[in-house]
């Protein structure tokens, strides 16, 4: 029996699964808060802009802190914005879209691309950004 091996292929294994495993929560985040956007979008258009600040103290009280009203008018904005999209890329977060989310069309396409090509972190997508400025 070679240990060593065995060893190093468990941990391989463990790397690969850790990241299948976030492709998948970063799938889950990015369909989630998008599904999100698309409904405080309607209820807005039948409620009116008030309803962010109202879904916000209710979603805190009954779910706990990060439902800000800015927070909140993010999700609203990504549904927007990618609504057009037909597919999302996997290899960006859902901080890295919301760097982005606020440039026009080919800007945030420019940025898309380069942090796919380069597997940027979000901060350096927004080193990139500060000195593209």
């Amino acid at each position: 029996m070679n240990y060593y091996n065995e060893i190093k292929q468990e941990l391989i294994n463990n790397e690969v699964y850790k990241k299948v495993k976030d492709i998948s929560k970063n799938r889950s985040d990015l369909t989630t808060y998008y599904n999100v956007g698309k409904l405080l979008s309607e209820a807005g258009k039948n409620y009116g802009e008030g309803i962010i600040k109202k879904y916000s103290v209710r979603l805190t009280s009954e779910l706990g802190k990060g439902y800000t009203p800015t927070r909140l008018r993010y999700f609203r904005r990504f549904y927007k914005v990618f609504l057009k999209y037909p597919t999302l890329s996997d290899k960006l977060s859902y901080s890295h879209y919301c760097e982005i989310i606020w440039f026009d069309e080919s800007k945030m396409n420019y940025y898309i691309k380069i942090t796919e090509e380069n597997n940027l972190s979000v901060r350096e997508l927004r080193q990139r950004i500060k000195n593209k400025k």
